[in-house]
């Protein structure tokens, strides 16, 4: 179970990301949710991919591995990443 803390952090990151997800898949409706994965999400290639990877890393200041990259499968492995960075404190 999430801290509030953690909760308050996980909200603040989804405000950051999901304008960044929109921009990229060039969709205005898109819901961001931890659970949101590649395959539900029509524009997700591998171009959109790299795309997203360094808007996000431009906007947030942080600089992914290629193992953390590796190992994000849904929007909450990002999310996660993203909190032990200290993205939304």
């Amino acid at each position: 179970m999430q801290s509030t803390e953690t909760t308050v952090q996980v909200e603040k990151i989804l405000a950051i990301i999901t304008p960044i997800f929109r921009l990229v898949f060039e969709d205005d409706q898109l819901v961001v949710t931890p659970e949101l994965n590649a395959q539900e999400v029509k524009n997700w290639d591998s171009l959109n991919h790299i795309t997203l990877v360094v808007e996000l890393e431009q906007v947030t200041g942080v600089t992914f591995t290629s193992d953390e990259l590796a190992r994000m499968i849904k929007v909450g492995d990002l999310i996660d990443c993203l909190v032990r960075k200290g993205v939304g404190k």
